[in-house]
């Protein structure tokens, strides 16, 4: 009667129903071991393919992006179409990078500005394209924080020009510095510090006008010169009763090459590109 109810499932307690189960256990778990084996690896490989459609979705989007802005003198000249179609293209690369936590490492470096909306940098644009002997050249945003775990420092670099006393372009140096905090997972805090103008290069006229070469350069010519291309002026930024001026910065998509923000509190946006670093 036992040899009758025993079965796989139900092995009866007799020792010749016990020896029946034992191979069938083992063709079990040899049968979920290559199972596993072939499952695991099909995971792999539909993570692998997930992640690079996601990344061919972002180069894509990115690309879009700088094709809207591209014909905007940096943001200078935009139509209200025009203008639409970039915040679209923002939007869309913005919510790739939703979220994420801001990663201090890629953002150390030196990133070149392609467009802005923000108010205070278009008016130096505006300037360069009324005043003909005034000239804005690249602007730049330099942060240092590679160590850091927390903020770092940032500076706003702008190349500029007065010619014919200057040379083209990058002719002096703008800089202003500020220190910066992390303050949410987006967000930085910046604490304006110190305006700077230097790297002044004096174009090759104004040389000869300071001291001819045809004439001996006395010694007060060549400490003009020397004065003029060793020249820095630096102001402090305070705001009376307060430490120093401030705001908030959100940086809103961040990978190896791009950089997009937006000034909090309808300060303008911002889309930057990796460049090479500054001396």
């Amino acid at each position: 009667m036992d040899l009758a109810l025993s079965s796989p499932l139900f092995p009866s307690s007799a020792t010749r129903g016990v020896n029946k189960i034992k191979p069938y256990s083992s063709m079990l778990i040899a049968t979920q071991k290559v199972s596993t084996q072939k499952f695991f690896p099909c995971l792999a490989a539909v993570a692998t393919q997930t992640a690079q459609a996601v990344e061919v979705a972002v180069e894509s989007k990115k690309h879009e992006l700088l094709r809207a802005i591209q014909d905007t003198q940096r943001g200078l000249v935009t139509t209200d179409n025009q203008r639409s179609s970039i915040e679209e293209a923002l939007v869309s690369v913005e919510g790739y990078n939703k979220g994420a936590p801001l990663d201090l490492v890629k953002l150390d470096g030196t990133w070149r500005l392609q467009y802005t909306s923000a108010s205070d940098v278009l008016i130096l644009l505006e300037a360069a394209a009324r005043v003909p002997f005034f000239q804005v050249g690249q602007i730049f945003q330099k942060f240092e924080c590679k160590d850091q775990s927390s903020g770092g420092v940032v500076r706003n670099v702008v190349r500029w020009s007065v010619p014919p006393l200057l040379e083209e372009q990058e002719g002096a140096t703008l800089l202003v510095s500020a220190k910066f905090s992390v303050v949410s997972v987006r967000n930085i805090y910046l604490q304006f510090e110190e305006i700077n103008v230097q790297n002044i290069k004096i174009s090759e006229e104004l040389q000869a006008l300071i001291a001819p070469a045809i004439l001996p350069r006395s010694f007060l010519s060549l400490q003009i010169l020397q004065y003029l291309r060793n020249f820095k002026a630096q102001i402090p930024v305070r705001d009376p009763g307060r430490q120093s001026v401030g705001g908030l910065y959100y940086l809103s998509y961040l990978d190896a090459n791009m950089l997009l923000g937006r000034a909090v509190g309808g300060g303008g946006v911002f889309v930057f590109t990796k460049a090479q670093p500054l001396n």
